[in-house]
């Protein structure tokens, strides 16, 4: 069986959020993905509930989580 290429198989939303938090902090998120939800009060929660609404910004963080992957 082959394994998938793809970097975001298997990585839930929480997860991939939870280990960009914890690596650079929401202030630094904030910077790379202008959104008031990383901005004012943020949680994993209203995050979570916000990208999944809003595709453009769950594909920037997602793109960030590659990034993230590749320094790594």
């Amino acid at each position: 069986m082959s394994q998938s290429q793809d970097p975001l198989h298997g990585v839930t939303l929480e997860k991939l959020l939870t280990e960009l938090v914890d690596n650079y902090g929401w202030e630094a998120l904030a910077l790379d993905v202008n959104v008031r939800c990383f901005k004012f009060d943020p949680s994993i929660k209203s995050s979570l509930q916000f990208l999944r609404r809003t595709p453009w910004a769950r594909a920037k963080v997602e793109q960030l989580y590659v990034r993230h992957l590749e320094r790594s």
